[in-house]
């Protein structure tokens, strides 16, 4: 839904060649782009794992961009609730569906006004931090209001902010990412993105045959191993909630009212796993996680008008989901 190239915003009919390019080159295959603001908020202000130091976790000195329907912003608003940053770290969500001008604001809604800057779209945020910026505008974003800059705009860094960056302010102490278990952490998150996280996208937007088929036979697969893992324990890594589990959340919710049809990912639904069924009621009881969900905006959004997908913009009724009885 369009793209910066230095500074100057240009829509998806203007960048339609270079997309054609693109899919062209990767055989029809979806491409998910990287994240480019790549600093790190830190208890002390040092650098953190990349990026610039400087970024010293203080309350109320950062704010969070993010989207209800987006599964990326959703991992920063989970953790913004179970970590206790809501008075902490602020929050601007935009509009639940993009326009030409990619993610934007509704002033006519208050939930979806931005009462920090009055941006009506999420690229005069990019360009107010980088005058010269040139590619793709995405939520979530970390923005820091005392520098006026983006922190970062990569969600699997950011919810490793909030994991521990902001502990001696809020007091909270739990840990997601432990560091007995950072490489299994690491390696299950890596199998999980790029099957499940990423391939339902895969899936939903791949533009051969082939494509789709690699795409959603490894979905699938994925599904199943991760239905066989939770016979066995509670949680993808054992008996606690790890970070894993929350990156897995976003996705899992949004399937059957969402990707199953919109994306072609309907080998199974969801609820057809009764062990990932029973998980994911367990996740989103814990405080404060109902509360990021809106299977409505899924549905909706999932099944917008699209040229390629659904040209009639028709939305299907809903299924029934039990996990958030």
């Amino acid at each position: 839904m369009g793209k910066l190239i230095e500074g100057r915003w240009l829509t998806d009919d203007q960048l339609r060649e270079w997309e054609e390019k693109q899919y062209s080159e990767a055989n029809g295959r979806f491409v998910r782009g990287v994240a480019k603001f790549r600093n790190w908020v830190t208890a002390t202000g040092d650098a953190g794992p990349s990026g610039e130091a400087g970024f010293k976790a203080e309350a109320g000195r950062y704010h969070l961009f993010a989207a209800l329907n987006c599964p990326w912003a959703h991992r920063t608003l989970i953790y913004r609730k179970v970590k206790g940053l809501e008075n902490v770290v602020g929050l601007s969500l935009v509009a639940p569906l993009r326009t030409e001008q990619g993610w934007v604001f509704d002033n006519t809604e208050e939930r979806f006004t931005d009462n920090l800057l009055g941006l009506e779209a999420m690229h005069q945020l990019y360009v107010k931090s980088n005058p010269d910026f040139t590619g793709r505008v995405t939520v979530p974003v970390l923005w820091d209001k005392k520098t006026q800059t983006i922190v970062s705009n990569e969600s699997s860094e950011i919810i490793r902010m909030f994991n521990s960056a902001f502990n001696e302010i809020t007091g909270d102490t739990q840990d997601f990412y432990p560091e007995a278990l950072a490489k299994e952490i690491d390696d299950t998150n890596d199998w999980i993105f790029n099957t499940v996280n990423n391939g339902v996208y895969k899936s939903g937007f791949a533009r051969t045959q082939e494509a789709y088929d690699e795409a959603v036979t490894a979905l699938f697969a994925s599904l199943e191993e991760i239905e066989a893992r939770l016979g066995k324990q509670a949680f993808l890594l054992g008996d606690a909630i790890t970070e894993a589990d929350w990156r897995l959340l976003p996705t899992l919710v949004r399937f059957d009212v969402g990707y199953f049809t919109a994306f072609k990912c309907n080998l199974k639904a969801l609820r057809d796993y009764p062990n990932i069924s029973a998980y994911l009621k367990t996740l989103v009881q814990q405080p404060g996680v109902k509360d990021t969900i809106d299977l409505d905006v899924y549905r909706r959004g999932y099944n917008s008008k699209s040229p390629l997908r659904n040209p009639h913009g028709i939305v299907p009724v809903a299924p029934y989901v039990s996990f958030l009885d």
